[in-house]
């Protein structure tokens, strides 16, 4: 393949294709399988209903809310070709209920992580919820309307991560 946007988007962790902007869901369930599909649609994870078996199981581990309105469902799985992110902004006046004890979510961040690479879902995790700990941060993200700017602002937050 020749140098260009594509072949940049097939190393980056998240891309304007994997972005849902006015995302309306029924449940922080629906919300993930539609993320989900966006991955499996572009060929990051392998099985649809195998990958979110095995986020939904994570999720019932511990609730995957965070201050400030954000969703960050994730799980290791081995249906999981490459590390990768989906990200959900909600339609005004919509939110979803991730078990933040602030309230629910209107960012909600997908990451789906291959099962052997530990060490790069826990890396993954800290950089980025130490840049959505930033109240400028998450407003930019919810502020940005275009899946180019988002696919941006999350690749950039972890730049210095080697993958």
């Amino acid at each position: 393949m020749t140098s260009g946007s594509l072949e940049r988007y097939e190393t980056e962790l998240t891309n304007p294709n994997l972005v849902i902007l006015e995302m309306v869901a029924d449940s922080k369930e629906d919300g993930t399988a539609q993320l989900a599909a966006k991955l499996f649609e572009h060929g990051r994870i392998s099985d649809l209903d195998g990958f979110l078996r095995d986020v939904n199981s994570r999720e019932h581990q511990m609730a995957t809310g965070l201050p400030g309105g954000i969703g960050l469902p994730h799980a290791r799985s081995e249906f999981v070709n490459e590390i990768s992110i989906a990200v959900g902004i909600t339609k005004f006046d919509h939110s979803l209920d991730f078990g933040a004890v602030d309230g629910p979510a209107t960012v909600i961040l997908l990451i789906a992580t291959p099962a052997s690479s530990f060490s790069a879902h826990l890396e993954v995790l800290a950089t980025l919820a130490r840049s959505l700990f930033k109240e400028n941060y998450r407003e930019s993200l919810r502020r940005a309307h275009d899946p180019e700017v988002i696919a941006e602002l999350i690749n950039s937050s972890l730049i210095f991560f080697d993958h």
